[in-house]
């Protein structure tokens, strides 16, 4: 990825397409894991970014920032763009671990009703951040400071962990992680997602039943053939 937008300029760009709501409130009440696996196991933007908080689950609109590490400028320049329901997520043009968040920018986003933050850096305050309600999920928890002096864009394409994430793509978010859903395939994400639901509430009345994963799902004969045998 560049590290702007068009031709190396900074850009802020004021409005964007979003999912319908329902399809996002839909996919945020799905859960990460079911998303992840329903849409072809694509979109997990990886173990490392971690909640602050635990038991959350929240979707929304994304709202892109690409930063200089060390420099929070630019989710200063995204608030103004935030609408409810957005979610902001924020990378940089190279690792960085300060703590470039903390409770004042998440007042300023919670009255833009922003639904909260996905951090590829550090976040800092994680007390009243969570204490406030604003949620997060972070690479790093960190003190180290930062400055407000140079220049990126607002609203352009990011990757986080080889993912793209296009301005206005649907983030889903809880205990287990954060996945990606391109704004254009949301409505069938959602119907995949609740499929899957559908057939693991079926799996789940069986294996309470005492049926045995083993035998469901063809393991039995599977493990017959790569050689294992039941001895008493």
């Amino acid at each position: 990825m560049s590290s702007g937008s068009a031709h190396g300029r900074h850009v802020v760009v004021r409005t964007i397409e979003r999912a319908p709501g329902a399809d996002i409130a839909g996919l945020g009440d799905a859960g990460t894991a079911t998303v992840h696996e329903a849409i072809g196991r694509r979109g997990y933007l990886g173990p490392e970014l971690r909640p602050i908080q635990q038991g959350v689950k929240v979707a929304g609109s994304a709202v892109t920032v690409r930063s200089h590490p060390g420099d929070n400028i630019m989710i200063h320049a995204a608030v103004e763009v935030c609408q409810p329901g957005d979610l902001l997520v924020v990378t940089n043009t190279a690792p960085s671990t300060h703590g470039m968040f903390g409770d004042l920018l998440a007042s300023s986003l919670m009255s833009r009703g922003v639904v909260g933050l996905v951090m590829d850096a550090g976040v800092r305050d994680t007390m009243d951040l969570r204490a406030m309600g604003f949620w997060v999920w972070t690479r790093h928890v960190s003190c180290e400071g930062t400055v407000k002096a140079s220049p990126g864009s607002v609203n352009v394409p990011i990757s986080i962990n080889g993912v793209i994430i296009e301005p206005g793509d649907v983030i889903c978010a809880d205990d287990d992680g954060v996945v990606a859903v391109p704004r254009d395939e949301a409505n069938w994400a959602l119907e995949r997602s609740n499929a899957r639901l559908e057939t693991e509430a079926e799996t789940r009345a069986r294996l309470q039943a005492g049926e045995l994963g083993l035998d469901m799902y063809g393991l039995r004969q599977k493990l017959v053939e790569l050689g294992v045998e039941w001895i008493e």
